[in-house]
């Protein structure tokens, strides 16, 4: 199992982490490294389903990592998230000096 948080724009989002397969995680984030996803570029095969993600939360306290990121609404922000959807990837101006040097990054 992986843990996905899922982040939407509404006011009283509650920022949830639910339990996904390895097959649901593979739909979700169906890129190589590939630890982040918007809602409306969710595809699931045909005949299949990811229904019981949503009855699988998790506690934070219980969570041993967060695996990915689905964003609900974020249209707008979209042009703020690294196209490769990969949090690594961040343009590093947007990153303190410890992320750089976790993600192995020089500022720009």
């Amino acid at each position: 199992m992986k843990n996905i948080q899922v982040i939407d724009g509404a006011d009283n989002c509650t920022f949830s982490i639910f339990q996904a397969t390895d097959e649901e995680f593979a739909w979700l984030f169906p890129e190589p490294g590939q630890d982040i996803q918007f809602a409306e570029d969710i595809i699931i095969p045909a005949g299949q389903t990811i229904a019981g993600l949503w009855e699988r939360p998790i506690r934070k306290a219980d969570a041993m990592g967060i695996h990915g990121t689905i964003f609900y609404q974020f249209e707008k922000k979209r042009r703020h998230f690294p196209a490769s959807k990969r949090e690594q990837d961040w343009n590093s101006s947007s990153l303190n000096d410890a992320q750089r040097h976790l993600y192995g990054s020089e500022p720009t």
